[in-house]
């Protein structure tokens, strides 16, 4: 295995380790000590994120294994932490809201398969991108806001809760509007697709076509 799918594989072993962190089963739940594990895993395991794919990218080690296993970690983190972190302080992150976020990765990742069997590819957009980073800052914020309502430093007070609340309800967001947008540039390309086979039928049938 090369070192782009192990850090792939490192992420998906950092997922029960992060549910364990944030369950009942901890043993250090006091002082801010569990959220402060938990951010920091998360935070940990999303930088592999990127780290795997650039190594990927760089050392031209992109295998068919790495392009089934890192978007397919990338979705059980976020549905994982999502799940739990409903249980885990439902005052910031409600159900409806992990049933949107998660609906909209399952959208894309069914778009991307049909895409896929067309021939197509779907890229990352923007929007994704935006939405990948506001919904890091919204699970870790919501995590910390299980243990803390505000931070003060000084005379600067920090709004933790506020910032959880408001970091989850932007990510709701940016998640429906990338997800427009992903179903647009799908639609477009598929469209576009199939007016080109459309017209290869024609010029193949050459001048054939035309006799009454």
């Amino acid at each position: 295995m090369n070192l782009p799918n192990s850090i792939t594989m490192s992420r998906i072993i950092m997922i029960p380790l992060f549910l364990w962190i944030l369950s009942s089963h901890y043993p250090w739940q006091h002082g801010g000590a569990q959220e402060l594990a938990a951010s920091i895993l998360f935070v940990l395991a999303s930088i592999t994120d990127g780290v795997d794919g650039y190594l990927a990218r760089k050392r031209g080690q992109i295998t068919t294994m790495g392009v089934l296993l890192d978007p397919l970690a990338d979705k059980i983190m976020v549905t994982a932490a999502l799940i739990q972190l409903v249980a885990y302080n439902p005052d910031v992150l409600r159900v409806w809201i992990a049933v949107v976020i998660i609906g909209r990765e399952f959208l894309i990742s069914g778009l991307r398969s049909i895409a896929a069997t067309e021939g197509l590819t779907i890229s990352a957009s923007d929007l994704g991108k935006l939405k990948t980073v506001v919904q890091i800052v919204a699970v870790v914020a919501t995590i910390l806001a299980h243990q803390w309502d505000h931070w003060q430093i000084g005379f600067v007070v920090f709004p933790v809760r506020w910032y959880a609340i408001a970091a989850v309800y932007f990510t709701v967001l940016v998640s429906s509007v990338s997800a427009i947008d992903y179903f647009v540039g799908f639609w477009k390309q598929i469209d576009h697709a199939s007016k080109d086979r459309r017209k290869s039928k024609i010029l193949s049938r050459g001048p054939s076509a035309k006799i009454v």
